[in-house]
């Protein structure tokens, strides 16, 4: 059964639609002023105490200091970070190491975004030391990218850039990827809403 990750809470009542659909994942984008959907370790805290058991949290970042990344890790803030910048196997490798250093939880996983244009990008995508890469649109524009440039890639993935609730079933079908990531597509007005975020949750396990 394919994945799915509602991405970009920052309100009370978003964690209540998310509980209701239960995705598999959920995001915050954490201190990534650029976005309206950005927010601060207290407030993922204050969200995330909320938040239903069944559901892993997970923390976007756009270059941040290895050591913030790591600190939320080993807090338990977030169980798994996806990194958007321009974060390489070095700086996964730092992050690995510092999250080594404390008891952090067995389950913690690093995710790499990758802007997903030519054969090329798949390359790297596959080479990456991240634990799972998502591919992506990679604009914040909420359109799709050529998904037939990603059948060819050889490891498992996330699909993320303009799915909808409606564009679900053809992704699934056209690429079989390990889950699928929303954020835009399930928004009215640049907020959550709950109707899209059952249907997506809905379409992705059909």
């Amino acid at each position: 059964m394919t994945k799915i990750k509602i991405c970009g809470l920052f309100r009370p009542e978003d964690i209540e639609f998310v509980n209701f659909a239960l995705p598999d994942w959920c995001g915050f984008i954490i201190n990534f002023p650029k976005s309206h959907r950005s927010i601060t370790p207290e407030q993922v805290r204050a969200l995330r105490a909320g938040l239903s058991n069944g559901i892993t949290p997970v923390g976007v970042f756009v270059d941040r200091p290895a050591e913030e990344v790591a600190a939320l890790l080993n807090d338990g803030t977030v169980s798994a970070a996806q990194l958007h910048g321009s974060e390489d196997d070095g700086y996964i490798a730092r992050l690995r190491s510092l999250v080594a250093r404390t008891p952090a939880p067995c389950d913690v996983q690093i995710w790499k975004a990758f802007k997903v244009r030519s054969p090329a990008d798949l390359t790297a995508a596959e080479a990456s030391a991240a634990d799972l890469v998502l591919l992506d649109n990679g604009y914040g524009t909420g359109e799709t990218f050529d998904w037939s440039v990603a059948r060819g890639i050889k490891r498992p993935f996330i699909l993320a850039g303009g799915l909808t609730p409606e564009n679900i079933p053809r992704a699934v079908e056209a690429l079989h990827p390990y889950g699928l990531d929303l954020s835009s597509g399930v928004e009215v007005e640049k907020k959550k809403d709950f109707g899209r975020i059952v249907a997506a949750v809905a379409a992705a396990r059909r």
